[in-house]
């Protein structure tokens, strides 16, 4: 087979059965017919008045938002991010009172109680190594220019990671709380988090408790 010969037969495989026009939505068939697709249409041009504002962020588009406010202590608000595969991200919500401090975040500090969570290096499909620990167990102190703050698990389950980036760069919990600010990652029960779900509030409810 020559080179022009093999050339024609891939166009040939590779020819497509039906070919787009995107300027007017039309269907162009093999044998040349053209046919209006109202549904390829609205996919191809949508009403840009059902777009939102801005594109959904990518904690709103992989977890589902929940909040503890008051947490063991009044204004000691978190939140826990849950995604679909059951992994639970921890953090201090916009609430909490330790951005009310004047400096705001200066420091954290894994090391609470006899274990340094830091420390703690979960290995392989079966998180070896996961420590298990309650709602309430503290997962470090978050710290201020005149005092400190405990911020704790809110859900029973394991400590897969803390976030170490915050030792290093606790202005995280400052400008990026919500994001690259977070505090650590526990993987709970379905039926511990059933039960710990309960207590918490949705996004729209912990925006009307604290008025945002």
């Amino acid at each position: 087979m020559t080179t022009q010969t093999a050339g024609n037969a891939a166009d040939q495989q590779l020819q497509l059965p039906a070919v787009v026009n995107h300027n007017s939505a039309v269907v162009v068939d093999a044998e040349g017919g053209d046919a209006v697709d109202k549904e390829l249409k609205e996919l191809l041009l949508p009403n840009v008045d059902h777009l939102p504002i801005s594109p959904p962020s990518s904690i709103q588009s992989n977890f589902v938002s929940y909040f503890a406010p008051d947490f063991t202590k009044p204004e000691h608000d978190q939140y826990i991010y849950r995604h679909a595969n059951g992994l639970c991200v921890i953090g201090l919500a916009a609430g909490h009172v330790a951005f009310k401090d004047e400096g705001g975040i200066t420091s954290v500090d894994f090391n609470v109680g006899k274990s340094n969570r830091s420390e703690i290096k979960v290995t392989g499909k079966r998180k070896r190594n996961a420590q298990h620990f309650e709602s309430n167990t503290a997962l470090c102190k978050v710290c201020t220019n005149n005092t400190f703050y405990i911020a704790r698990c809110c859900v029973k389950g394991s400590l897969l990671e803390v976030n170490e980036r915050l030792i290093k760069q606790p202005e995280l919990l400052n400008t990026a709380a919500d994001r690259e600010g977070y505090i650590a990652i526990i993987m709970p029960k379905p039926a511990d988090w059933l039960k710990s779900k309960a207590s918490f509030l949705t996004f729209d409810e912990y925006k009307k408790l604290r008025q945002f």
